[in-house]
């Protein structure tokens, strides 16, 4: 039976219901037989998975209570064949690699054009997975290079223990007098933390720090 026509039961977990919604009209066009199922709560996709017995699982990587990361491996116990899409507005250069690492079959980014989009679906639907050229540039690198998975690799131990502090909530000040050094000293360093890592705020750092550090 050719997939157009099969009844594959699907999974979207993302917390924005618009994302869902866009990403179920796509579904629809690849597989008009399709079984669209809905969830914007983490803590629920595992339990979906079970009870509706989802074959492929289309899901952000971040919810507001919490990353999806680190449920890879229940969705895969819960149906060891399911295949797992990310899509995700987090940079693919910077996360692809770690939820490929942790059970995910493709990634791509809420960036993407919709071309893209749609065939990532198409991808996962007919190969059981995608990965868009940079993922496959990256892969072939981590084969090479077992850091790249850890974007913290990047930094010096400086930076790094600068990083943690300012997830650990101090400022500028009160680094620059633990560490004993200027305060524009102290400015240089984050300047360049956020240029290796290519984020733009404290957030960012914030959840870095939290998803590749403090597992």
């Amino acid at each position: 039976m050719p997939v157009e026509n099969k009844e594959i039961v699907f999974l979207l977990a993302d917390d924005h219901s618009i994302v869902r919604q866009g990403m179920a009209i796509l579904i629809d066009e690849i597989v008009p037989n399709a079984t669209i199922h809905h969830t914007s709560s983490l803590l629920q996709i595992v339990e979906l998975i079970t009870s509706k017995g989802i074959e492929i699982a289309v899901i952000d990587a971040h919810f507001p209570d919490g990353n999806s990361l680190h449920i890879l491996s229940q969705m895969k116990n819960a149906n060891p064949d399911i295949k797992i899409l990310i899509f995700s507005g987090l940079e693919e250069d910077l996360h692809v690699l770690k939820f490929i690492k942790a059970g995910a079959n493709g990634y791509v980014s809420k960036l993407s054009d919709e071309d893209e989009i749609r065939q990532a679906i198409s991808d996962i639907v007919h190969k059981g997975e995608y990965f868009s050229d940079l993922s496959r540039n990256l892969l072939i690198q981590y084969v090479h290079n077992p850091n790249l998975i850890n974007p913290l690799s990047r930094l010096t131990n400086r930076e790094l223990q600068i990083a943690e502090m300012y997830a650990d909530g101090y400022g500028n000040l009160e680094i620059s007098n633990h560490l004993n050094i200027k305060q524009n000293t102290v400015s240089t360093i984050k300047k360049n933390i956020f240029e290796k890592l290519k984020i733009e705020n404290l957030v960012e750092l914030i959840d870095l720090i939290k998803t590749h550090h403090k597992i």
